[in-house]
């Protein structure tokens, strides 16, 4: 049930994070790590619900702590570049053609630009990538694209069919030829089916990669839309199937339905036959939450059906419905609800938790009996521990198994646990080392799983684990570059107050240390994300193989070594993320790896924050800086889109206080007219619904009223990923390395 659990409440929270910000939509992946199972992108996102009980601050609303009317007022004045906030005004979107055009016109006729983007689109669409697999029902399920499916098939097979690595395929959705149908731009954003059969779906289709997805309802064994189904209108938000006849509903249902973050704060009864004006409201959150979520998994023992009420991105409430009546669940409001497992309610602490004469530490894992809880027993097991540099990476089950993936000093390992007569065991299961491992598919009928492994230099390969727990080798990505004349390297910097940082380093293996080498430095370093050692072919085949380093940081703000390595990062304390980014490149400056002249940065969304923060702070230590769908403006950044939910994360500028600490370092208030910065790259998307492209439109426009360089791209389509499909994401890639290539490589006259 843990897996059914992510696949509704945590993917109903996907698109506020990568865990707000997806990295497994970053644009330095391949398509090939993209295009995974649904199982895959849960692991990804595991962290989008964790949280933070330290930062609470209960004062945060009091109205005398607020910024005055006056002063509110002239910030908004004082921003003459407001009108690039409307995303589809005129105006706007002229002066995005303007910036595209002058942009693309260089980068594109850079001699490097339409070699990169023919080899990236190749290994994007290769008929050597895996097919991903997903356990739903009797059937093992794929979503595939390619050059004749660009908007990408689902398509499904038996268990055996598919172990002969030669399945014989039976297509049941196609989204393009829905798309050409309905004349529509469709991006499929995955679906809800109903449990066991798992035949019969809501299908969420997003309207050129918006977050925001219509609802409709399929039948995958007529392989049509069902005559009188469930349709939902264009909305964020979450479904939840109770039975045949009955959906949880969490849409915009009109006036005072919606947060002011976005996200629904209603959820409903809808029974079928009925239109959607006539569904029952079972629950009701605050306008200043996050989002309400209906989720609902399905055991052996029984139907779980939920109800999570997000006062913030950290913090919230879990409702149990059961025969019509909800009990709030007394937990910590800090805590992540992991779901129901042999009975077991599983959760992970994000603070220290001292409950029935226990001490529970922060970053664990632990379990008690569902209905010994609801009775009122508190008497906890603790499933698994963490170390200081280890944390647990995700959850997943298979009939009888639970397993948990932990990073060690950012390494994957992979335990198997078992449950009984009270209390767990647990064994190491014998996997590859040195890498980034995920359970890709689990067996809630069996206990078979799949599960992939992946480096820096390895291709991904999947492994197949039988019931026996016979492990076989499914199949690996080919080579898109060769990986044998390099080499990674962990190393570690000593940030600004002392702190240790890792991060990893990717070389030529007769690396000169000379300051000469083109060094790009990639970071996230916010919402626990944890930025793991993961093959990217573009990054090989754009960059190493240009006679590029690539260096994967491990900030703080990420997830790296559980809960605390994130809060260490949150609010006030944000600067530590910056500081830590800072000395890693002050060590590869003084290792000799690189110098300033050669030294260039990357991040999107909240690590395009990082990006900005950056190169507004150290222009002195960069030549490159490729910002992707960033947060620029954090002023306004609650008011635009989703922004509202990440107030746990950054404060609120509205609090004086608050926007005392976030005005140092946002990139649009300290940008310089009498300063010099790196020619950045900015780019976003036009239907980014999360992240508002309006950042980066006022920042390049700040840019070019001071007089400074830039490159400036956005993607009429694509969403918060910045494209979608693998065309686009081939081309954007392409821009990137060859601004890149242009910055950084040493001329010919050194």
């Amino acid at each position: 049930m843990i897996k059914q659990l992510k696949n509704s409440k945590k993917l109903s929270l996907i698109f506020l994070s990568s865990l707000l910000f997806l990295t497994a939509c970053d644009s330095q992946s391949s398509s090939t790590e993209i295009n995974t199972s649904q199982t895959v992108l849960n692991e990804s996102v595991e962290k989008t619900q964790d949280t933070n009980k330290e930062t609470l601050k209960e004062d945060t609303m009091n109205k005398s702590k607020l910024l005055s009317a006056e002063a509110l007022q002239a910030l908004e004045d004082s921003d003459q570049y407001r009108w690039l906030e409307e995303v589809q005004g005129e105006k706007a979107l002229a002066w995005v053609e303007e910036k595209n055009k002058a942009s693309l016109g260089y980068l594109e006729a850079l001699p490097k630009h339409a070699e990169l983007s023919a080899k990236n689109l190749a290994a994007y669409d290769s008929k050597e990538r895996i097919a991903y697999p997903s356990f739903s029902g009797d059937y093992v399920y794929n979503f595939w694209k390619d050059e004749t499916h660009t908007r990408g098939i689902s398509r499904r097979t038996s268990l055996k069919d598919y172990l002969t690595g030669n399945p014989k395929w039976e297509t049941v959705i196609d989204i393009d030829a829905i798309s050409k149908v309905e004349n529509k731009n469709w991006v499929y954003k995955g679906s809800s089916c109903l449990y066991p059969e798992y035949t019969r779906c809501i299908l969420n289709l997003s309207d050129g990669g918006t977050d925001a997805v219509v609802r409709r309802e399929y039948d995958l064994n007529t392989q049509k839309f069902v005559d009188g189904g469930f349709v939902l209108p264009e909305s964020k938000g979450s479904i939840a199937w109770l039975d045949k006849d009955t959906l949880m509903v969490g849409i915009d249902f009109g006036p005072e339905s919606m947060t002011d973050s976005g996200y629904p704060k209603i959820t409903k009864l809808w029974k079928r036959g009925t239109d959607i004006s006539e569904a029952t409201t079972i629950f009701t959150g605050e306008q200043t939450d996050v989002g309400v979520w209906p989720f609902v998994g399905n055991t052996p023992e029984g139907q779980y059906a939920f109800i999570s009420r997000s006062t913030s991105f950290y913090t919230g409430e879990v409702h149990y419905l059961k025969d019509g009546n909800l009990t709030k669940l007394d937990l910590p409001e800090d805590i992540e609800f992991d779901g129901i497992f042999k009975d077991q309610m599983m959760l992970q602490l994000k603070s220290d938790w001292e409950v029935g004469g226990q001490n529970l530490n922060q970053g664990a894992l632990v379990s008690i009996g569902f209905e010994n809880f609801l009775s009122g027993k508190r008497n906890f097991t603790v499933v698994r521990e963490p170390t200081e540099r280890s944390s647990i990476a995700g959850t997943s089950t298979t009939q009888d198994f639970l397993f948990v993936n932990v990073l060690n000093n950012v390494r994957s390992e992979l335990y198997k646990y078992t449950y009984a007569h009270g209390s767990w065991t647990s064994e190491l299961v014998s996997t590859p080392e040195l890498g980034t491992l995920s359970v890709v598919a689990a067996n809630d009928k069996a206990n078979d799983f799949f599960y992939t492994y992946n480096g820096f230099l390895s291709p991904t390969t999947m492994y197949y684990v039988d019931d026996a727990g016979k492990q076989n080798k499914i199949k690996s990505l080919p080579d898109f570059f060769d990986a044998s004349k390099y080499k990674v390297e962990q190393f570690e910097s000593t940030s600004k107050d002392g702190t240790q940082i890792p991060y990893f380093m990717i070389s030529a293996k007769d690396i000169k240390l000379d300051g000469k080498n083109p060094t790009l430095m990639y970071g996230y370093g916010g919402f626990e994300v944890s930025i793991r050692p993961g093959y990217k072919s573009t990054v090989g085949i754009d960059w190493l193989e240009q006679g590029g380093v690539y260096v994967s940081t491990n900030i703080r703000g990420g997830g790296e070594f559980g809960p605390k390595w994130h809060q260490s990062a949150l609010n006030e304390k944000r600067p530590r993320a910056f500081e830590d980014f800072i000395s890693i490149a002050e060590d590869l400056i003084e290792r000799k790896v690189t110098s300033p002249k050669h030294l260039g940065i990357d991040g999107r969304s909240n690590g395009g924050l990082l990006v900005g923060a950056i190169y507004t702070m150290r222009p002195d230590l960069f030549n490159a800086a490729v910002c992707g769908v960033p947060l620029l403006d954090m002023k306004r950044y609650n008011k635009l889109l989703a922004g509202a939910s990440w107030m746990a994360e950054y404060g609120d500028p509205d609090i004086a206080e608050e926007w005392d600490f976030i005005k140092d370092y946002s990139p649009y208030h300290n940008l310089k007219k009498d300063k010099e910065y790196p020619k950045v790259f900015f780019y976003t998307s036009t239907k980014d619904d999360r992240v508002h492209p309006g950042h980066a439109r006022k920042m390049v426009a700040l840019m070019e009223e001071y007089g400074h360089d830039y490159y400036y791209y956005e993607n009429t389509e694509g969403g918060h990923a910045g494209s979608s499909n693998n065309k686009q994401t081939a081309h954007l890639n392409a821009l990137i390395y060859t601004y890149l290539i242009d910055q950084l490589m040493p001329k010919s006259t050194e």
